[in-house]
């Protein structure tokens, strides 16, 4: 009997088939985004060091208290990339390169990188 594999699965296999090609550095580290039904969260990693440079989720008081209407919609994904872009940009970080987490680029992910380019970070 074949066993039918569930939702968080199958992203978590897209993910891993994208990472294998999406690398970050130190001078170009990994945006990577994750989205869940309540929140989005998004950090920014050194994936040679192993360190996470920068973050912004939902999921900290000072983003939520932004967010009108929820945490978990396009508009709040858009000041998670708006504050995330403010971070990275401060520690210097000026380039990155996008991992969508095994999402579609589309809705939340796509308002956050949208807000993040809007706010100068360049990938």
């Amino acid at each position: 009997m074949k066993t039918e594999v569930n939702r968080k699965e199958r992203r978590a296999k897209r993910h891993l088939r994208s990472r294998t090609s999406i690398v970050g550095t130190a001078e170009r580290p990994r945006l990577s985004v994750f989205a869940s039904l309540r929140h989005v969260t998004a950090q920014i990693i050194d994936d040679l060091d192993g360190h996470t440079l920068v973050t912004a989720g939902t999921v900290e008081k000072a983003v939520a208290d932004q967010c009108e209407g929820g945490t978990g919609n396009t508009a709040a994904a858009a000041v998670v990339g708006k504050v995330l872009a403010e971070r990275a940009l401060a520690q210097g970080v000026e380039q990155v390169v996008f991992d969508r987490g095994g999402h579609k680029y589309h809705g939340r992910v796509r308002a956050l990188a949208e807000a993040a380019r809007e706010a100068g970070l360049r990938f």
